[in-house]
Formats: structure tokens, sequence, C-alpha cells
């Protein structure tokens, strides 16, 4: 079956070998529909957390609703004993409401793949924190302080809170930036 692109309101199969993919300060993300506000339609991204990898705790007002493909990694949830890890598999599904905390790890030996409903706006958000990169080559370098400057002024501009450091590590996650 061919594969046809198209910004018309046209049913058409995506394959995401023909979207760039972007770092988003480690995990990767290609956008597989636009992200704009047409007809109040959703944004699907396939997104990639590499092994030994994570995404800090944060929050923001838009849901995402995570589908897992391939892999394992946690997500982190609230329960009412507090923050804890949820391990998550292929075909597993991980809801986050708008402004719910949460994070991601992967602790395991493989990248974990996953598809991503959200909204165009979060989808705006991430394109503009990303960097084009290259598709199953090698991890990214660590972010640069600059880099790190932009997420932070990204993220304030948007109104999406990011934890501190020790946050971050009250939960399990060691970051050695700022994000």
């Amino acid at each position: 079956m061919s594969t046809f692109v198209s910004r018309e309101p046209i049913a058409h199969l995506i394959d995401p070998e023909n979207f760039e993919p972007f770092d988003l300060l480690g995990p990767r993300a290609q956008f597989l529909t636009p992200a704009t506000e047409r007809d109040g339609a959703p944004c699907v991204l396939r997104g990639v957390l590499p092994s030994s990898r994570c995404v800090p705790l944060h929050s923001h007002h838009d849901p995402e609703t995570f589908f897992v493909v391939s892999g394992e990694l946690e997500g982190l949830t609230q329960s009412s004993e507090g923050m804890c890890w949820v391990g998550l598999t292929t075909g597993d599904i991980f809801h986050v409401p708008g402004g719910a905390r949460h994070a991601w790890r992967n602790r395991s030996r493989q990248d974990a793949v996953v598809m991503v409903i959200t909204t165009p706006r979060l989808a705006r958000f991430l394109r503009e924190i990303g960097e084009p990169c290259i598709a199953g080559g090698p991890p990214p370098a660590p972010p640069t302080a600059e880099r790190i400057r932009h997420f932070d002024e990204t993220a304030t501009r948007y109104g999406y809170w990011n934890a501190t450091p020790e946050e971050n590590a009250a939960v399990g996650l060691e970051m050695p930036m700022s994000v």
C-alpha cells in the first residue's frame, strides 16, 4: 500500500519513516499529524525513550495518552500513598490528565516506543524545544546550557511546571541538568 501525505482533509496512511525525528533533550519524537488547531483534532506523535533515560517530573494543562508500542518503561503517577511508579509494557495505555504531575523513566536495556495523543499546543511546545536528529542514529550529546535555558524559557512561556532537581530526586530521578 502506498503512503499518501496530505495537508488536506483526506484519509491517508501515515508512515513514520517519512517524518523527521526530533531530539527532546534525550527522548526523541516524530510529529505524525500537524500541530494545528484545525477541526480541534488531536496531535499524534511517535516517541522513543532510550534505555537508561528519563523525562523529569513536570506538568502542563494538556492531556496526553500514551500507547506502548514496544519496550518497557515506567510512568510516575499519584496514589493515596503519594507518588509511585507504574510499570508499562507493550500494549499498555497510560493516560495523563491535564495538570497531573508525571514523569517517565526507562530502566530497561531497550528503547521504549510509544504513540502519544495530545493537544496541538503541547506538540508545538515539543517542536519548539526539539532539534532535528538522525533516525536510528547514536543518542544525542547531553544538552548544552543554552538548550536547557531555551527549554526553561519556553516552558515558562507556555505556563508549564518543571520540578526542581530535589523534587526529581524525591521520586527517584537523578537529574544532571535543571530541566
